[in-house]
């Protein structure tokens, strides 16, 4: 056996190759390879040292299916997913509308021995942790649909979690959580930097992360995510479930949160009748402040109302939340009056999978009601990481060292200690709320490429600026429409 997590990412992944020519793309051969790996893994715990109740029933387990060869393998493990994905807790979120995408019987049976040529429960949890984001990653990098969309560059989570700085006993949610990214940062965060006692270690297993994707089979790869980082039990500790629904009553001393970018999801629900639906209503919550179909700011209003009183968030938002009109207006106003609305980070282009993205990471702590008229925010201090930097997913991408000034200006110890830099300014309260329409998409640094045409971005990135700037007009527009035909 090899504790060496590149040489297995690389083992795996080259076989995805071969599975290629059948049609099965990336995205379906880690969905497979979760299906497989977590019934080896499961059959590994039954057995000494560890001695563990058999969590998957005996005809559907991993004997069953090593046992088969030919058409009798590929229907049976057909019908293993079927069964399982019946199941509650930890089995049902993993296999629930799991469907074989690998149907020629040898290169499933191939596949197999791959998994089992391994002892997974026997490698380290980081070693197996390692070895699954590394698919992840791969799977993200080589389509920007799929798991790409919801994979934010570890180096801007590294850097969040760094100036968050959970602690033992804090509780943790995501309500968009993709593939778990703030989740095992903020694990290996709290577990590297204090001694755990054995109370601590239960609490960060089993109730520190909570978390929601409306997306079944990113749900499925968070869930495997988290297993094998060690995290959870049995039972699952994210949901496949539309977080913006309603509020679940769970509330977080922390909340860390890349929500899916967009005016409106690109996902097809289902209803209850099996009706295809596409997420493009606004929702109505009692708590929230503005009623609008832009998905950013409801997501913000849902987060700031499952924050505990003092709680702290770190949130990446598209540049609309910061500009847009009308609802946009409304939100900007009652964050800067009813949370401490203290660090904007702009970040630059280039960084997220799909192209052309601008967004920024609001950071905030949310206070109790104030009865003197007075707005919590004293000063928005915003850090400029997006004029002139230039990033792609290839030659140049983001690592953490380029967040390190970041993280440095933003003085966790002593934020009333901040000074200003080039890239770091601040802006009074007063100063932001007399801006039109209550704008936050500030610059102050001279941007070279207005001077030099070969520095402009690509033509397909300009274009999607364009394209974003006119749906963000068009949906101010129909709000507007709206608001008049109900008056």
């Amino acid at each position: 056996m090899t504790d060496n997590a590149p040489a297995i990412v690389a083992k795996l992944w080259n076989y995805c190759d071969v599975l290629q020519d059948d049609g099965v793309s990336y995205g379906d051969y880690v969905q497979q390879l979760t299906n497989i790996l977590f019934l080896k893994m499961a059959d590994e715990q039954t057995k000494p040292p560890f001695n563990k109740k058999p969590i998957i029933p005996k005809k559907y387990d991993w004997e069953s299916l090593t046992s088969k060869k030919g058409d009798d393998l590929e229907t049976h493990y057909r019908r293993i997913l079927e069964q399982l994905g019946k199941e509650s807790g930890l089995l049902g979120v993993i296999y629930r509308k799991s469907q074989n995408k690998i149907q020629d019987p040898a290169k499933l049976e191939r596949l197999i021995k791959l998994i089992n040529e391994e002892t997974w429960v026997g490698l380290d949890i980081d070693v197996k942790g390692e070895i699954y984001e590394g698919l992840l990653e791969k799977n993200a990098d080589s389509s920007q649909k799929g798991a790409g969309q919801y994979f934010t560059p570890r180096a801007l989570i590294s850097a969040m979690v760094d100036v968050i700085q959970p602690k033992p006993g804090e509780t943790i949610g995501d309500p968009g959580c993709g593939t778990g990214g703030f989740f095992l940062k903020a694990h290996d965060y709290i577990d590297q930097n204090y001694n755990l006692d054995k109370d601590q270690k239960k609490f960060l297993k089993e109730k520190t992360f909570k978390g929601w994707d409306i997306v079944t089979e990113v749900v499925r790869l968070c869930a495997m995510n988290m297993y094998l980082h060690g995290i959870g039990t049995d039972e699952s500790q994210v949901k496949n479930d539309d977080s913006l629904g309603a509020d679940p009553g769970d509330r977080f001393d922390i909340i860390m949160t890349n929500p899916p970018f967009g005016k409106k999801s690109t996902v097809t629900i289902f209803s209850e009748e099996g009706k295809a639906v596409k997420d493009s209503m606004s929702y109505e919550q009692d708590d929230f402040w503005a009623t609008t179909s832009n998905k950013q700011l409801n997501f913000l209003q849902h987060v700031k109302t499952i924050l505990k009183v003092n709680g702290r968030c770190a949130m990446v938002v598209p540049d609309n939340v910061l500009f847009e009109g009308g609802a946009g207006e409304t939100v900007r106003k009652k964050m800067l009056e009813q949370m401490d609305c203290h660090t904007l980070l702009r970040l630059p282009t280039g960084i997220f999978y799909a192209g052309g993205v601008k967004a920024n990471v609001l950071f905030f702590d949310k206070k109790p009601a104030r009865t003197d008229g007075k707005a919590w925010t004293e000063k928005l201090w915003i850090y400029d990481l997006r004029t002139n930097q230039h990033f792609t997913q290839k030659e140049n991408r983001l690592t953490r060292g380029h967040l390190d000034d970041f993280v440095k200006c933003y003085n966790v110890k002593n934020r009333q200690k901040r000074k200003e830099t080039d890239q770091f300014h601040a802006y009074s309260y007063d100063d932001l709320i007399k801006r039109d329409k209550v704008s936050l998409d500030i610059f102050w640094l001279k941007d070279d490429s207005l001077e030099d045409i070969e520095n402009l971005s690509p033509p397909d990135e300009i274009a999607e600026e364009i394209k974003d700037n006119l749906e963000s007009a068009l949906d101010s527009i129909n709000e507007l429409i709206d608001n008049l035909e109900k008056k």
